[in-house]
């Protein structure tokens, strides 16, 4: 730290009494009151350099031997006002970063100028802050902190800007050139005296060298340095974004743990009134860092987004720094982990554990993402392309990859989201007091094609009716409509397959899927129990002759709609027979006697599944075993 003596005589201030007083041998004349402070000082050495006790002494004519002057609001306090006199009387004064800004606006204060007396201490305060104040990393780092406790006078006096230009200047600068007195990278403490000595230059260990000294800033300090810095345009993204986390973690250290705790138990109104002017501190600090977070994508992680999006919930924050988070994790929701999407609720009006509302139009603003190209051109410009390429084939090969490139990576990022949301379908899905409807629009907000199985989201779907034994038919039935059969593993098939809690038409919808996915194995339709053969024979369909083409213009009721997605063209009797389930389902629920009890039919029928589904399931298994066999 570089530091400047001024004055050559000792020290000779001694307190007697509570009052403060000068050894000499001529007698005080003059009174000075500073915030509960007597100073019994001599009016020649202080009015030679200060014109504004001039001033105060010729406007109040002397009634005693001691001239008495008040100065309560002078700034700096009892330091400042002291290091002032020592100076007027050619004392040895020191100054350094530490106390220069109090020191300039005392001097200030009293006008001790270059109109009172040549080479006055303003003067001399302002070399020594452009010279060698302002030339290091760390003692402008210091100063400006300084500026804090006098607001109003830094900016008048322009100390508060110079620093902060100062200190982008030096981050815009190539490290070499930098002189650093002081930095995170190595913490060297150098007294290096302004007054001809040369200061060390410590090189930077890495190019962020500069985020933890200013991540000692104020948020008010720090928010006006960054804009300087950003405003310079040479600092990449990814390190203003990584200053910005080193900022986040120093001053917004276990939120969560905080809010928890000041909320427990009855507080009095002080703490109340405490905390939530801690609580507003925050929130100003919180939205003053969204508001710095670059713009472009990567530049900071979205785990980091997501831990703001959490302390924003927990603090209350503005609704459009909620959005802009959101937005930003939606961007990069690839690389988010479950358990980053865990945040708290803390609304009155919910009773969830987790703000699945949040998480609902994050996922919202990742599917309204620029669309993909398609991956070929489409049928009705096959025309127009074979015209184009006869005249510029190269062009249209060269968009035509790019388009590919592009889709192909807007796709592997929704794979990659749907396996994140089907994680967090799984944690979600243990709160009792989720609603259904929540629960099916997050698995909904994913295409369909973006879950290669649907393992995970089966999962999902059994954790929820555990934790909701009271749903009725209807609604468990609504459930598993977002569940795709075919996408199933073996092993999932044989757990829903004895899954009691599942809608019968799901268990018998799973035994079927595995039973054509068998089939399909074996080149041909193997052996089938009596109950289906039974059925096949009912709707003269003969498995031994090769499937017609099934007709697109059936009607099927919306609420069937689930169990015949996907078989526009169905490859077995299987695929016919499962629409032909669900028509009959449907006249089966119409049909009903008088006293309530409904007609028996052969879907019912072949529905009367034993008690324990397992042994059917086993049955069919290895029917189709002793038919791959004899192949």
């Amino acid at each position: 730290m570089k530091f400047m003596k001024l004055g050559s005589r000792p020290d000779t201030f001694y307190t007697a009494e509570a009052v403060r007083s000068v050894s000499s041998e001529v007698s005080s004349d003059l009174i000075i009151q500073v915030k509960g402070s007597r100073y019994l000082l001599h009016k020649f050495p202080l009015l030679s350099k200060c014109l504004r006790l001039q001033r105060i002494c010729a406007e109040s004519p002397e009634t005693s031997q001691h001239q008495i002057i008040q100065l309560p609001d002078f700034p700096g306090g009892v330091e400042a006002f002291e290091l002032c006199a020592k100076f007027c009387y050619g004392i040895t004064i020191t100054l350094s970063a530490y106390n220069i800004v109090a020191a300039r606006c005392a001097a200030e204060y009293l006008q001790m100028t270059e109109d009172v007396e040549k080479g006055n201490l303003v003067y001399k305060i302002e070399v020594f802050f452009n010279s060698c104040i302002l030339h290091g990393w760390r003692d402008s780092i210091v100063t400006l902190q300084s500026t804090k406790a006098y607001p109003l006078w830094s900016e008048d006096l322009g100390i508060t800007s110079r620093c902060i230009e100062a200190i982008a200047s030096k981050v815009l600068t190539h490290p070499s050139k930098v002189s650093l007195s002081h930095s995170h990278s190595r913490r060297v403490r150098d007294d290096v005296s302004c007054n001809g000595a040369e200061s060390q230059r410590h090189k930077p260990a890495t190019k962020g060298w500069w985020a933890e000294d200013m991540a000692e800033l104020g948020i008010d300090l720090y928010w006006r340095t960054m804009i300087a810095i950003k405003s310079g345009g040479k600092i990449p993204s990814n390190l203003i974004g990584e200053a910005l986390q080193i900022y986040a973690s120093r001053w917004l250290p276990n939120i969560s743990r905080r809010v928890k705790a000041s909320s427990k138990g009855a507080a009095s109104d002080s703490d109340s009134d405490s905390a939530s002017e801690v609580t507003s501190k925050h929130r100003l600090l919180l939205e003053s860092i969204v508001s710095l977070l670059p713009s472009e994508k990567g530049a900071v992680s979205c785990s980091f987004l997501l831990k703001l999006l959490k302390a924003a919930n927990i603090l209350n924050a503005s609704s459009s720094s909620k959005m802009e988070l959101a937005r930003r994790i939606a961007l990069q929701l690839e690389e988010a982990r479950v358990s980053d999407l865990l945040i708290p609720s803390l609304s009155y009006s919910s009773d969830t554990l987790y703000d699945v509302d949040i998480v609902l139009t994050i996922l919202e603003q990742f599917m309204l993402q620029g669309q993909s190209p398609p991956t070929s051109p489409p049928r009705s410009k096959l025309g127009f392309e074979r015209r184009r390429r006869s005249r510029s084939a190269e062009n249209i090969d060269l968009e035509f990859q790019e388009s590919r490139r592009s889709s192909s990576a807007s796709h592997s990022a929704k794979l990659k989201v749907a396996k994140i949301v089907d994680g967090y379908l799984q944690e979600i899905a243990r709160d009792v007091n989720l609603p259904l409807s929540k629960f099916i629009a997050i698995a909904e907000t994913i295409p369909d094609f973006s879950r290669h199985d649907h393992d995970d989201l089966y999962r999902a779907i059994d954790i929820y009716l555990k934790a909701h034994p009271d749903l009725n038919k209807s609604e468990r039935k609504k459930l598993c409509r977002i569940l795709d059969c075919k996408k199933l593993s073996v092993e999932a098939c044989m757990h829903a397959a004895q899954n009691e809690k599942l809608p019968l038409r799901v268990v018998v919808q799973v035994l079927f899927f595995e039973q054509a996915r068998a089939a399909t194995a074996g080149g041909k339709l193997t052996e089938l129990p009596s109950n289906i053969k039974a059925l096949l024979a009912s709707h003269k369909i003969d498995p031994s002759k090769p499937p017609g083409p099934l007709s697109t213009t059936t009607s099927i009721q919306a609420d069937d709609q689930w169990s015949v997605s996907g078989l526009k063209s169905p490859k077995s009797r299987i695929s016919t027979l499962r629409m032909k389930l669900a028509e009959d389902d449907d006249l089966d629920e119409n049909d009903t006697n008088p006293d309530g009890m409904g007609r028996p039919s052969k879907f019912k029928a072949f529905c009367a599944l034993p008690a324990r589904p397992k042994k059917m399931f086993s049955k069919l298994l290895s029917i189709n075993r002793s038919g791959s066999e004899k192949n």
